[in-house]
């Protein structure tokens, strides 16, 4: 569905990919593990067309509409849930009554049923999350990209999030990144893990979390750095 061939990508001086290259196969679920700063939301930005690598190229089999990213801190209207959730519905040009029936649908989906009129500066940190969900979800992606989505949550709200990726899984694509090791075994059926800009290992959860050869990530894996 998705390939990324030999991507370099430069801020500035700083090179954030070093020739990556990765394949995510239509319907499958992928993790990018790793610690801070090593080229997860760059990776989610280039496969969500936002970025151009500067070198290498990035091939997608489908319409790039069909490509939705939800950021690790989402930006909101200060409006209420039912008016952020239907924007992308809106812009597409979709009739008011399919919109309303979608977004009920999605509201649902992620536990805010009941929540449209709600506005968005009265919501927790939780439901903030997962409206985000939500305002993606109803756009129906084939691709859905997920950055760090429970960075800020807590166990509870996390356990939530966790159950709408899992729904999620069932009807598209999902690549997300994490630097929770054990979160990205619960969620995905293959794991990549970057470090400094380069996939160094890549696999099951099994191959790479529950029994990974190299010792560097068997140290990430303890939690005692690189």
């Amino acid at each position: 569905m998705l390939e990324l061939r030999r991507v370099v990508r430069r801020y500035g001086g700083k090179i954030a990919l070093r020739g990556v290259s990765l394949r995510v196969r239509r319907g499958e679920s992928l993790s990018l593990i790793g610690p801070n700063g090593s080229g997860k939301t760059t990776l989610l930005r280039v496969a969500a067309l936002l970025d151009r690598p500067d070198e290498g190229e990035v091939r997608y089999r489908g319409d790039p509409q069909g490509v939705t990213m939800v950021f690790q801190q989402p930006v909101f209207f200060d409006t209420t849930v039912f008016k952020n959730v239907a924007y992308g519905l809106r812009i597409r040009g979709r009739p008011e009554a399919e919109i309303g029936e979608r977004v009920r649908r999605v509201l649902s989906l992620v536990g805010m049923e009941g929540m449209e009129g709600r506005r968005v500066r009265e919501l927790s940190g939780g439901e903030r999350q997962r409206m985000a969900l939500a305002r993606a979800l109803v756009l129906e992606p084939e691709l859905l990209l997920l950055d760090e989505p429970t960075s800020s949550l807590d166990p509870p709200n996390t356990w939530l999030v966790e159950g709408i990726i899992r729904e999620a899984e069932r009807e598209c694509t999902v690549v997300l990144s994490t630097n929770q090791p054990f979160q990205a075994a619960r969620l995905s059926r293959r794991v990549a893990c970057l470090f400094e800009g380069r996939v160094i290992a890549r696999g099951s959860p099994r191959e790479i979390v529950e029994r990974p050869r190299w010792e560097r990530l068997r140290r990430f894996l303890r939690g005692e750095g690189w």
